[in-house]
């Protein structure tokens, strides 16, 4: 007969095994989720898809005329239409979307604040005390400080979700860039050829 302490020690191993197998396995599943993602972004369909969406953003942004500063109005087009690109499956493109909703509480918030309460207190200390904690901070995590600033959403997250949505975000900007050169490529071509029909109209 096998002994209780032999059959408890080969049940413990399998289960470890299993639970290898097991956390080996979603590894793998999130590699090529990602793996799915990049490839999404560098395909040509996405892009001329992407294009088409920033056009029609792009366009409702001009026919406005009370943007005051275009710039501004165009990248934020620009991430909208990204985001919406994206289906709201990532921190970032979620981050984008609701980022606007927020912007509108927060005016009305701080309106509403100026209105209740006194003059504020001078913020040149605030960023001091700033200044000060960032220096005290290892340089690896000011980088990944740094890092998380520029991600969308990821602000306040650990590095593995940073370093997640960083794999998705840079092609993501990447495939944004491409579409973005080639709509500029195209519409100063349209406007140099119309500059030159009008230039040269066609004998009547």
């Amino acid at each position: 007969m096998s002994s209780p302490m032999i059959s408890n020690s080969t049940s413990d191993r399998s289960h470890r095994i299993k639970k290898k197998k097991k956390a080996l396995s979603k590894i793998q599943q999130h590699a090529q989720e990602q793996e799915q993602r990049i490839t999404k972004w560098r395909s040509q369909a996405q892009q001329q898809i992407y294009s088409s969406k920033l056009h029609q953003a792009l366009a409702r942004v001009n026919l406005s005329g009370t943007v005051p500063r275009r710039g501004k109005a165009v990248r934020e087009a620009a991430d909208r239409v990204l985001a919406v690109a994206a289906k709201g499956k990532t921190r970032w493109s979620r981050a984008i979307l609701t980022n606007k909703l927020k912007l509108k509480f927060r005016k009305q918030k701080r309106h509403h604040q100026q209105r209740t309460v006194g003059p504020s207190r001078s913020k040149k200390a605030r960023f001091a005390v700033l200044r000060l904690k960032g220096k005290t901070l290892p340089a690896v995590q000011r980088k990944v400080k740094v890092l998380a600033r520029l991600v969308p959403g990821c602000r306040k997250e650990p590095l593995p979700v940073i370093l997640t949505e960083v794999i998705d975000y840079i092609p993501a900007l990447e495939m944004q860039v491409r579409a973005m050169a080639a709509l500029a490529d195209f519409l100063a071509g349209a406007s140099s050829s119309a500059a030159s029909a009008s230039a040269f109209p066609p004998p009547s």
